[in-house]
């Protein structure tokens, strides 16, 4: 299969809608930007469709997809059940970064929910994607478009790098907004239950209804092989660079101390060794040498700004692939109002592994 790519910027309009629209009416598949990620779209009703996503990722079947709407009507031939508190949290979020969770209606295929009775709905703000989705009336099955268990993908090279020659087309816009996939919350329950944390924080949703909860499994490694997950990632092993990356905590002045010293271990003996740092920290990794060897030392952004560091997490996961990296150390980002985010997505990146200093 040949992959072709459709630059936003030097396309006419019409002419990626008509090619998309008529990969998707044939069931196939197309890398397509959102305000998150790039996600991988195929007609979410269409039970083979969606087969060909889980087939292209090497995604688990049991994972289920988010179904993207481009308007609110869409939402009633999906669902059984529209809470009131999902209504109020749908017009304040959406279009944009939440997905909520209902019982699904018999249209949705098993294949898209993975065998769940429910289905898991958000409503984009990027302009192609709604584009895309209004136009056809397609509603997408939209995952990440990446192979399963690497770095979400936030630029349309991403897609390419992993999906070459595995998906019909990609829709190339350029650089993601955000940075991170949407934040997820279980509406099936009398309280909303945060399930994925994301770029809508608890703080802001219970701005709108009240109580939310959040899933104790979120930061820890659920290890129960017969766990079925409702929303994407909370079984599996996500983001994972190809380099092993441990990430330390503790006091700032601390944390750089041991991740110096676990570098210049590492760099003495005979590895390629990278570091996550910050703007305020980049300078005090800079001065690690062993030998001939210095570490590949990345800023992931400012912690006087967490928006930096959500943009650039997964960014900065792929080029640390591209420096071909065996070790990777990071800071922690525990604090701020996107911590839990953050967080959830570098722990499953690093396997959980964590140093305490």
């Amino acid at each position: 299969m040949k992959t072709i790519v459709y630059k936003i910027s030097e396309t006419d309009e019409t002419v990626w809608l008509k090619a998309a629209g008529g990969v998707l009416a044939a069931g196939g598949l197309v890398g397509i930007p959102t305000e998150t990620v790039y996600g991988l779209a195929a007609n979410a009703l269409d039970a083979e469709a969606a087969a060909k996503i889980y087939a292209a990722k090497g995604r688990p079947s049991d994972n289920p997809l988010i179904v993207h709407i481009s308007d609110i009507s869409m939402l009633d031939g999906l669902v059984t059940e529209i809470p009131g508190t999902a209504q109020k949290l749908a017009e304040t979020f959406w279009p944009g970064p939440l997905t909520m969770i209902f019982p699904k209606k018999d249209v949705v295929p098993y294949g898209t929910t993975g065998g769940l009775d429910t289905v898991a709905v958000r409503m984009p703000s990027h302009p192609v994607a709604r584009k895309l989705i209004g136009t056809t009336g397609i509603v997408l099955a939209a995952p990440s478009a990446n192979t399963s268990g690497r770095p979400s993908p936030t630029r349309a090279e991403h897609v390419y790098e992993d999906l070459n020659g595995k998906i019909d087309m990609i829709l190339d816009d350029g650089p993601v907004g955000i940075g991170i996939e949407s934040t997820v919350v279980d509406m099936t329950g009398s309280v909303p239950m945060i399930l994925r944390p994301g770029y809508i924080t608890r703080e802001m949703m219970e701005a709108v209804v009240g109580e939310v909860r959040v899933d104790p499994a979120i930061l820890g490694e659920n290890r129960d092989k017969n766990f079925q997950p409702k929303a994407p990632g909370m079984k599996y092993k996500h983001y994972a660079p190809k380099g092993d990356l441990t990430l330390v905590s503790g006091p700032d002045e601390k944390v750089v101390k041991k991740i110096r010293e676990l570098a210049s271990e590492k760099l003495a003996a005979g590895f390629r060794v990278g570091i996550i740092a910050t703007e305020e920290t980049k300078a005090l990794y800079e001065t690690v040498v062993q030998g001939n060897s210095k570490p590949v030392v990345m800023s992931i952004g400012t912690r006087k700004d967490e928006d930096t560091i959500i943009h650039n997490l997964f960014d900065v996961l792929r080029r640390m692939d591209g420096e071909e990296v065996s070790y990777i150390y990071s800071e922690s980002f525990e604090e701020g109002s996107r911590g839990k985010a953050i967080m959830n997505r570098m722990l499953k990146a690093a396997g959980h592994q964590q140093i305490y200093v």
